[in-house]
């Protein structure tokens, strides 16, 4: 049995905030056809992989990003034009992925860090801390403990009868408070907390939340902390 069990607590603004979010996502599903044709997909997913890079300090442009992904030679860190091209082929995959399974997170991590990092597709084996300049904001749980928190975690999401909205919002901050991984944390969870709200209503796969996340970039950091 899995007592895992977040702390959070739902206000009174949260349920007002999800029932105008919902009725927003029923007026927006009767322009399903059109938000899913495949020219404003492929815009939206530019300004997803181009939004979640950014704020991983990624310097490319939004027109550097659309050149590289349309096959152009661009000049450029050859680490950011790899993250690019790492981070399209795995949000290629999101329809294919379950959110609930361990192996297909690492597999997108494997993709997602392709290259990049030594650990791609596996947990980290070594302690992690979040720094904030010199001062240490956060001590991530031992890494021998990564596997079963991130386990409890998918299945709380699973049992949950939370609003999805909230879950997954949930789900994000403690993925993000475990920090599995030795890098593409941030990359991952971004991308996890879309796939569980694509699950939950599929239009939210054409809908660029990483954009959302990073124009609201310094509340969310505070948070996080």
């Amino acid at each position: 049995m899995n007592n895992y069990k977040p702390p959070f607590q739902i206000t009174e603004k949260m349920t007002v905030l999800i029932g105008e979010i919902s009725e927003e996502i029923g007026r927006m599903s009767i322009f399903q056809e059109k938000i899913s044709n495949p020219h404003l997909r492929r815009e939206n997913r530019i300004k997803t992989i181009h939004s979640s890079l950014a704020i991983e300090h990624n310097s490319l442009s939004l027109e550097q990003v659309t050149a590289i992904l349309d096959g152009k030679r661009v000049l450029g860190n050859p680490n950011e034009i790899k993250e690019v091209k790492n981070a399209y082929e795995a949000y290629e995959l999101l329809t294919k992925l379950n959110p609930f399974s361990v192996k297909d997170l690492l597999d997108a991590h494997r993709l997602m860090m392709n290259g990049l990092v030594k650990e791609n597709g596996k947990f980290r084996s070594q302690g992690v801390g979040i720094f904030a300049g010199r001062k240490v904001v956060h001590i991530a749980p031992p890494a021998d403990l990564v596997p079963k928190h991130i386990s409890s975690l998918i299945s709380w999401y699973k049992t949950s009868f939370v609003h999805p909205l909230i879950k997954s919002a949930v789900f994000h901050y403690e993925f993000e408070f475990i920090h599995p991984f030795s890098d593409g944390n941030g990359r991952i969870g971004r991308m996890w907390h879309t796939l569980l709200l694509e699950k939950w209503k599929k239009i939210f796969f054409w809908l660029p939340i990483e954009e959302l996340i990073k124009k609201n970039r310094k509340n969310i950091m505070i948070l996080l902390q």
